[in-house]
């Protein structure tokens, strides 16, 4: 109804409504938003608030006419009774910054995460603003993002208005979390896609969602001279079985699809056989010998030469080639002995395989 409308009666209680005195602290209703960002308040007074763009909001960037609308009710803070023009000087600043610090505190105590802009980037770290709120993250925390971060806060002290957040624990839950969920549902034969995390000399450890697993050098390649950095990069991701399992002690061996089809499933050869093969390791007892890629024989000692030998350099090198023949094959238990001494003298067979 408008005041034409209304009673002297309703009228004058609403003279003595408007005339009362203002708190410290009211609510009031946005009457209007000039381009200047200026904010108009009916504060059910006498005269209408004002609440300058400074007063707004600490955040420069906050723009009041994306945040209200006419109608909208508005917590303010009296700052002056006449601004010298007849209004009444407001402040909302400093009641919503109140407002955004309980929701920020809330915020903390709930672990929540983050997700800001970065709004500065120094030598020590990025910063990033939450709602007027500044919080740094040190490089040692942070996961190197220069556009938009995920965080959580991991120190807060509002008296020095020291405000530190962490990407890095974040991510560090969420591998924990995975690692957790993988051994809660790892079982023996299952498969996996894992990345080569470390390589040694007796095989590689393997990564399965923040889970490590032993891939050993012998399930990595057929070939027991063969050397896992020839074979995995780390960084590598590769297809893997869970082998054996200890869950309780969260330990697990892996196979690897890619060392192939067992090379004695095809080997076909008997005693009797000669073969060219390829001194690959020197023992006291002997020499082992390539027979193909991943199969090796024996050589024994006794076996070298018909001279009297004391160790087997005295008469074979690493990467030589030379014809022996086979004098035990057991390949069911993938053994096999040779002999180079059957082959030497006036053998035809020794003869007519070294020309």
């Amino acid at each position: 109804m408008s005041e034409e409308n209304l009673s002297f009666e309703e009228l004058l209680n609403n003279s003595f409504e408007k005339a009362k005195k203002l708190e410290k602290q009211t609510i009031g209703t946005v009457i209007e938003i000039n381009d200047e960002g200026e904010i108009f308040v009916d504060l059910n007074y006498k005269a209408d608030g004002i609440i300058p763009k400074g007063e707004y909001s600490y955040d420069e960037n906050c723009d009041p006419k994306k945040e209200l609308k006419i109608g909208d009710k508005i917590e303010v803070e009296i700052l002056k009774m006449n601004d010298g023009q007849g209004n009444v000087l407001l402040s909302s600043k400093k009641i919503k910054q109140k407002n955004i610090r309980e929701t920020f505190e809330e915020k903390i105590k709930n672990n929540e995460i983050f997700e800001e802009k970065v709004s500065e980037i120094n030598d020590k770290g990025v910063i990033v603003n939450f709602n007027g709120i500044r919080i740094f993250i040190p490089n040692s925390l942070s996961c190197g993002q220069k556009d938009k971060v995920r965080f959580k806060i991991i120190e807060y002290n509002p008296k020095d208005h020291k405000v530190i957040g962490s990407c890095k624990i974040i991510l560090d839950e969420e591998k924990k979390k995975a690692e957790d969920d993988f051994w809660k549902n790892a079982k023996v034969g299952n498969e996996y896609e894992g990345i080569v995390s470390s390589i040694s000399s007796y095989g590689a450890f393997i990564d399965i969602n923040g889970a490590q697993g032993l891939l050993h050098v012998s399930e990595i390649s057929w070939d027991r001279n063969a050397k896992v950095q020839d074979i995995l990069k780390q960084g590598q991701i590769i297809k893997v079985k869970i082998k054996e399992l200890d869950t309780a002690n969260k330990r697990m061996k892996l196979s690897f699809d890619g060392k192939g089809e067992d090379p004695w499933n095809k080997l076909n050869i008997k005693v009797g056989d000669i073969l060219r093969v390829k001194i690959k390791k020197l023992m006291p007892f002997g020499a082992f010998a390539e027979i193909e890629k991943g199969i090796d024989g024996l050589i024994h000692i006794s076996q070298i030469s018909e001279q009297k030998i004391t160790k087997p350099e005295d008469k074979l090198q690493i990467g030589e080639e030379v014809n022996a023949k086979v004098i035990d094959a057991d390949l069911e238990n993938k053994k096999i002995e040779l002999s180079i001494k059957e082959l030497e003298g006036t053998s035809s067979e020794y003869s007519n395989l070294q020309n």
